[in-house]
């Protein structure tokens, strides 16, 4: 019987239409995902108003959803190598749509929490699925760039929360930005259709026919057979365990993740909760607030595709390790004072790009990192304890605001992860590279 390499025809396929179905069909689930994790930064000014809440409660409300993040990431990851990614997605993805149309009928800080937290399990379980889903389907010599453009979809979201919440706050209130979260709901059936099933996963199990189809659609020039047998070089390896993220020299590669994971996710959710606050303290209006989250997250989309081009033809993880220099300069110069209004929207997109967009490629890198049984556990676990660098983030900024601290010392303190982040990136590119040379 004839037998057929899965990553060989994946790995060298030609770039084509199914390609660009799946990366559009991931990119749209990401910006319902970015779009429901921004949304608390949008509304924090006029919730703290509302229920009159000081800046340490109001940082502790964001970190809820920021809970659930971490527990989604670490359930849903290691859950999905198991029941498939494709149901994986779906789950989630109710889950965070639902909650977060209830999260605009509370009437209390307690129930708003209580909804947030169940959102972001949705939301942490969705993006490792995702992000394996789409590295497992890009071709090798476009997988950063693919990831990227992909996950560009989570910033877009994040722009449409702002830019939605600068005409819908003033007019109708906080409770219609919630709201807007049951469209997405409509458009599942349809993503579902037709988004593949991981063609891993039904190898795995025993479905050569279903995933057959698939890499025909991948490379409609293989047209193979119903005889050609599947094999995945990786199948030996046992999928869904910790343990295998620390086995075979990847101990060393998986810490370092987690530490430039922890610290990338404490300031994109630092400035994504607290900057539309900061500048309005600073003096600007609740519109130029919103304006700047907006800038942050356009400057994400091109720190991601940018960096992922770079990716592809450079070293990823010597890219990252930049990236994350570049997010503390600028993010320490956002304090300055008398910067005319082009210099900071020039930071602040900087800072969108090498914090929010890093946090993409960083996804990217680890999913290249993880080989394909055990990805959505690694990407899963990498998120998970990332997830308490969010959830420190919002905590932080509240304390921070609560001491009264001046304006370019909070900036500072939002810097310094940066820092660590692009030293761990540089130890990942320094074990990798000695671990390449050995093999």
């Amino acid at each position: 019987m004839q037998k057929t390499d899965v990553h060989e025809i994946i790995d060298n396929a030609r770039f084509g239409g199914y390609h660009w179905l799946i990366t559009a069909l991931c990119a749209l689930l990401l910006i319902f995902d970015g779009y429901d994790l921004f949304i608390y930064g949008a509304v924090l000014p006029t919730l703290m108003k509302e229920w009159n809440m000081t800046p340490l409660e109001a940082g502790a409300l964001g970190s809820y959803a920021l809970f659930g993040m971490m527990f989604g990431a670490l359930i849903f990851g290691t859950l999905a190598d198991k029941i498939g990614r494709k149901k994986g997605i779906a789950i989630c993805f109710v889950l965070f749509s639902v909650a977060t149309v209830i999260n605009g009928f509370a009437s209390s800080p307690t129930e708003f929490g209580i909804f947030r937290f169940l959102a972001g399990l949705g939301c942490g379980g969705l993006m490792p699925n995702v992000v394996a889903l789409m590295n497992e389907y890009a071709p090798k010599r476009l997988r950063s760039t693919l990831v990227a453009v992909m996950f560009s979809g989570y910033s877009i979201g994040g722009m449409c929360s702002a830019g939605l919440g600068i005409w819908v706050l003033p007019n109708f209130g906080w409770q219609p930005m919630f709201f807007a979260a049951a469209i997405p709901l409509l458009l599942l059936p349809v993503i579902m259709f037709y988004l593949p099933e991981s063609v891993g996963f039904l190898v795995r199990h025993g479905k050569h026919d279903e995933a057959r189809k698939i890499l025909n659609k991948l490379d409609d020039q293989r047209n193979l057979q119903a005889g050609s047998e599947l094999v995945m070089t990786e199948s030996k390896v046992k999928g869904g365990s910790i343990v295998e993220l620390f086995r075979g020299g990847r101990a060393l590669g998986t810490l370092s993740i987690w530490v430039a994971f922890f610290c990338c996710l404490l300031m994109v959710y630092a400035l994504s909760s607290w900057l539309p606050k900061l500048m309005a303290n600073a003096g600007y209006s609740l519109g130029s607030s919103l304006s700047f989250l907006m800038a942050l997250n356009f400057g994400a989309v091109f720190g991601a595709i940018g960096g992922g081009w770079l990716g592809d033809r450079m070293n990823l993880p010597r890219v990252l390790a930049v990236f994350f220099a570049l997010a503390a300069i600028s993010i320490s110069m956002l304090g300055i004072q008398g910067l005319s209004q082009p210099v900071l929207y020039l930071l602040i997109g900087i800072a969108g790009a090498t914090t929010i967009g890093t946090q993409i490629l960083l996804y990217a890198c680890a999913a290249q990192f993880y080989s394909l049984s055990i990805r959505s556990t690694g990407l899963g676990w990498a998120s998970g304890i990332g997830r308490n660098g969010a959830i420190v983030g919002p905590l932080l900024g509240g304390a921070l605001l609560g001491i009264n601290l001046p304006l370019h010392l909070n900036f500072m303190a939002f810097a310094i992860p940066g820092v660590l982040a692009a030293l761990a990136m540089l130890v990942f590119a320094i074990s990798r590279s000695r671990s390449e040379v050995a093999a």
